[in-house]
Parts: C-alpha cells; structure tokens; sequence
C-alpha cells in the first residue's frame, strides 16, 4: 500500500510537496487542506480531494502523513502541535532560535497524540545541519562556516516590500567570495556578519515614491540590512518579472579541521547546493522525511524527531539489501 500523504497549505512550498510526490512512486497525494475557498484551488493530482482546513478532522484515518506547508512565523508553531494530535506530521520550521521551544510543544503534542512528529526539515535547517553535525563529529578540532546564496530570500524580500513607496522587490543574499575562498584555503578566518554575506536588492517603486529615502530605510533596517553591506537597484516592473520571477537558492557548509598528535594536518568538508526552486528542492526533502515519519510510526515510536534522530535508510524507498548493494 501506497503512503497516503495529506498537504496542508497550496502555496509554492505545498505545490512543490505535490510535484515531488509524484517522483515518489510508494507515495500518494489524498488531500489538500486550503484556508482559502476549496472551489478556488486548483491542484495538479486529478485523483486527490481540496479541502477546507476546517475538516481536516475528518481525515484522522485517511492520510499516513499530514506535510504541513505554512510559514515558520505565525502557522507552524500553531499549527504543528495541533495537527500532531491527529496524524503524523513534517514541518519545515526554520526560526533557528525556536527549534528547541517548537521541538517541545509539538513532542507534547505528538505524544498525547500517539503520534510522529518530525520538524525543521529542509535544507537549512536540514540538510545543512547534517553536514555541520557530521563535520562537527568527524573533525572535533576545527570551525564551521556556513554561507547562503547566491539566491532569493523571501523573507527579506517581503521585508522590502513592507516599506511605503515599494511596489515589489526581490532580494538576493550573496556570499562573498574573498571570505568563502580564505575559508577553503585553510585560513580559519573571523568573520563578521558583514564580511560573509551582500545583499542586492531589486525595487519597483509606486509612483511619486522618493527613490532615496526608500534605499536608506532598506540600507538601516535592523536584523535584515543594517548589519551588511547592502547594493539596491530601482528597475521597472517589467524587468522584475522578466529577470526577476524565479525563486533560485543555494550555499556552502564548511568544516575547517586539524588532524594528527601536534594538529599538523588540514582538512576541509565542504557541501554545496545550487537550487533552480528553493520551495520545490525543500519539499523534496520533507516528502523523503514523510517516507522517514511513516515507517518510525509503523515501528510503534511516538514523539517529536528532527533530522538528527532519522537514520539514513529510513529516507529511501529502497529496501536495505539494494542500498547495501547499490550505494554502500
């Protein structure tokens, strides 16, 4: 029997779960749970049913895993906890400093429940944390470095838009290239916030907007801005659509180590993505973890997980004979 997969949340994270179950051939979208009228959403699984998040309840016995596809900030320290009760469910929560509170609420939540929970599954939280734990296991004598980009971040981007006279904008994060290089030659650089990273920022203004008080509020906005060296450009609409409409990401986890009695020796691990689609690469990953959720269900475990407690086999579709046969 296929794994019957529910989404919860139709925008361009839960479109990105769908297209991935596809390429899963044990898995099949059941379900999509919309809070926007169900006869306005149109969905690519011919066979599975939209619904109002209001009837979700209905669904307990139907659905092997609930993704849960909403934003780190005001849904899923919601309703992670709440949809834990009722089935087995993945998040990709990605407020770094609230993994350990969201980690307890919805290990509270998911135990009541007799249920799995596994949360912050993506890239970053994810697959990144996996290489800093492994590096950090393999080379205990070292440092870490971690840069994002070149691509869109939609946070700050929404950030931008936020600001009276911005029409739209896009902003890009972009290491730079002197610290990345200084880091793989060895050197173990101190970095400082602005040393690591750029950020570049594409503006349509509304009209009659003033061009220069726009850039300085982008430039001095605290905890988005302010703590890097910052380029804005203004461009039309047009150009923002043309050049601007994709939604790329990507970045570097490294590990600088020593190895040897006195610490002679050097070593680098270094992992790498480049992303075409950050919301289609990121639910690729958690539709892996529903793979993951539904087999530690199976095995009778309860609880909340992350990354860190899913043993690599538990992710494939293959069954352990192939993987020892094929990949080991």
């Amino acid at each position: 029997m296929n794994i019957r997969i529910g989404i919860l949340g139709y925008g361009n994270l839960g479109r990105g779960v769908e297209c991935a179950i596809k390429q899963n051939k044990d898995m099949e979208l059941v379900a999509v749970f919309t809070r926007r009228n169900p006869s306005d959403v149109s969905i690519l699984t011919k066979s599975a049913a939209v619904c109002s998040i209001d009837e979700v309840e209905k669904w307990k016995d139907k659905i092997d895993v609930m993704i849960l596809c909403g934003g780190s900030a005001t849904d899923l320290p919601k309703q992670t906890p709440e949809y834990a009760k009722m089935f087995n469910v993945v998040d990709s929560f990605d407020t770094h400093a609230k993994i350990p509170e969201h980690f307890a609420n919805v290990d509270e939540a998911a135990r009541d429940g007799g249920k799995v929970g596994l949360i912050s599954v993506g890239w970053d939280p994810g697959m990144f944390s996996l290489n800093r734990m492994y590096a950090n296991a393999i080379l205990p004598e070292g440092k870490d470095y971690t840069f994002w980009g070149k691509g869109v971040s939609q946070g700050h981007s929404d950030a931008i838009r936020r600001i009276a006279g911005v029409k739209n904008a896009k902003q890009y994060t972009i290491p730079v290239e002197e610290a990345l290089e200084s880091v793989r030659k060895g050197e173990n650089p101190e970095l400082t916030t602005r040393q690591k990273h750029i950020r570049e920022c594409f503006v349509v203004l509304e009209d009659g907007a003033d061009a220069a008080k726009v850039e300085e509020e982008i430039k001095t906005m605290p905890n988005y801005f302010a703590d890097y060296d910052t380029i804005v450009h203004f461009i039309s609409e047009e150009e923002l659509m043309k050049n601007h409409s994709g939604i790329p990401h990507g970045g570097f986890v490294l590990r600088s180590g020593k190895t040897g009695w006195e610490s002679e020796n050097n070593h680098l691990i270094e992992y790498s993505l480049k992303l075409d689609s950050n919301p289609e690469f990121t639910a690729c990953v958690i539709v892996a973890y529903a793979r993951a959720a539904y087999r530690l269900y199976k095995e009778g475990q309860v609880g909340c997980k992350t990354v860190f407690d899913i043993a690599p086999a538990y992710l494939s579709a293959k069954s352990g004979e192939e993987l020892r046969k094929e990949m080991l």
